[in-house]
This record gives structure tokens, C-alpha cells and sequence, in this order.
């Protein structure tokens, strides 16, 4: 089963990122969290292509991606887990919570390192918070997290098939968690104990820098309760809340080119 998931990787996790895509942007077209006000069709086109442009840019520069790299560190017997022996179900655990762990630490560094967050403030310059949100980022932050991912598979050695099931859980997250869902209230409260909702990760998007710093989970919501970074709802509710960073406000600044060229700037 493994060699089979393996060997059709890239399918895989086209099929899947497609399929998530379109159903939480119908999800969220039926039942709307926050009401729309900049035209879907601007937002989401140069938030499409921006995500092309990244798998663009990463397919060229880097010959191995971490699937292939774990291959590569499980034949050479390099790593953590090619070190020790463990249970395979244990070890596959293991691997998607180590994993998880390495994102989160990653995406508080680029919100404290200044030179990272202009990186990163690409993602949260978006004025909405919708499905298109988790495919916002900048291709040189997306080159950086590709060779970050590729140091923590070289330290930990974990088997391919943890690190696909990984990536396209991670993606898959992203989507959910970004997109305009309106969840129950007590559906959100259980679920957030073992993911993280689009509820909680909204807060991270919040024009109020102590709400902007919190709630950086991607996937598994426990790291921010164990290190303090946990807020639970926005100070101005959700529906009130203002999305995005009060120096950049233009919704004219979100074209595809102007993104590329936006950590340079200095605001509006």
C-alpha cells in the first residue's frame, strides 16, 4: 500500500488538493462566517496564481522534495528514526507530531525575525480569510520552508509515506482552517481540542498584533496551549474583527505582481 501511495505521489496529492480546494469553497459559499466585501473573482485569481508561481519556483530550484528526500535518508540509514527501533505505528505517529512541531516552531520565527516577516506578511496582507488564504505565500518564504522541511526529514529520518500523509494532511488543514466556514459553536469548541478550526486560526489573522502573535498551529492546536501562544476569539468578533495589517490596506496592492514585490515596501 505504501509503495502504491509512493509511487503515485504527485497525482495523490494533486487529487486531494483540488478536492479540498473546491469543497471548502463551496462549504464556505453556503455558509459564510464573515460577509465578502472585495469581489471573490480578484481575491482568489492572484491567489491562484501566486500558489502556481511557488510550485513553479520550488519544482526548479530543487531537484529532491521531501518525499523523495525521506526515501533517500531511509536507504542511507540517516536520521532518527533509521537510528532507533520502534514500533512502524509508533515511529509513523511519531513523525506527523515531530513534523507538525518543526511548522509551528518555523512559523513563529518568521513572525519574530523582521526580515522573514516581510516574507511572511505576504499571507496576512490578505484583507479576507478564506480558502484562498492558505495558498497566499511568498515564493521565496515557500523556497526557505522547503529547505526548513528538508533539515528536520535529514534530522529525523522519518519514512516516506509519513512525511506524503504528512504534507497532504498539512495542506489539507491549511485549506480548512483558512476558509470563510461557518462552524456550529460547540462543533468548534470539541474539534479544536484535536485541530485547528478556521474559528481559531482566524484570530492569527487579526489587525491586532498581540491576536496577529497566537494561534500559529497549522494542523495539531495543542502547541500553542503548551507555549502560551493560545488566544481563544478575536476582541472584536469574529464578524467585527478587521483582517490583515492596518499599514496595508490597498486592496489594489494584492494584484499578483505587486505581491511579489510587496516585501520591499514599507506600507500603502
Amino acid at each position: 500500500m505504501s509503495d502504491l501511495l509512493l509511487a503515485n505521489e504527485g497525482s495523490i496529492r494533486l487529487t486531494v488538493f483540488i478536492a479540498v480546494l473546491a469543497l471548502m469553497a463551496i462549504l464556505e459559499g453556503l455558509s459564510p462566517r464573515r460577509r465578502r466585501d472585495i469581489p471573490r473573482l480578484f481575491r482568489w485569481s492572484n491567489n491562484v496564481a501566486l500558489v502556481v508561481v511557488d510550485s513553479l519556483v520550488v519544482n526548479l530550484c530543487f531537484p529532491l522534495l521531501a518525499v523523495a528526500f525521506a526515501v533517500l535518508m531511509t536507504e542511507q540509514g540517516w536520521g532518527l528514526f533509521n537510528l532507533i527501533t520502534l514500533p512502524g505505528w509508533l515511529a509513523f505517529v511519531l513523525a506527523i507530531l515531530l513534523l507538525d512541531f518543526a511548522i509551528y516552531i518555523q512559523h513563529v520565527v518568521f513572525h519574530r525575525v523582521p526580515i522573514l516577516w516581510r516574507l511572511h506578511r505576504v499571507h496576512h496582507t490578505d484583507l479576507e480569510c478564506d480558502v484562498t488564504t492558505a495558498l497566499r505565500f511568498h515564493p521565496i518564504e515557500i523556497l526557505l520552508s522547503m529547505l526548513i522541511k528538508l533539515f528536520i526529514v535529514f534530522l529525523l529520518g522519518p519514512a516516506a509515506i509519513a512525511v506524503l500523509v504528512f504534507e497532504i494532511i498539512l495542506n489539507a488543514s491549511a485549506m480548512f482552517n483558512h476558509s470563510n466556514l461557518r462552524l456550529p459553536l460547540l462543533l468548534d469548541k470539541r474539534l479544536r481540542l484535536l485541530l485547528v478550526t478556521p474559528d481559531m486560526h482566524r484570530v492569527h489573522h487579526s489587525v491586532h498584533v498581540v491576536e496577529t502573535n497566537s494561534n500559529y498551529g497549522f494542523f495539531i492546536p495543542w502547541w500553542d496551549r503548551l507555549f502560551g501562544t493560545y488566544c481563544e476569539q478575536p476582541k472584536d468578533g469574529h464578524e467585527a474583527m478587521r483582517i490583515g495589517i492596518n499599514e496595508f490596506r490597498d486592496v489594489r496592492q494584492t494584484q499578483l505582481h505587486k505581491l511579489l514585490l510587496q516585501p520591499l515596501r514599507t506600507g500603502d
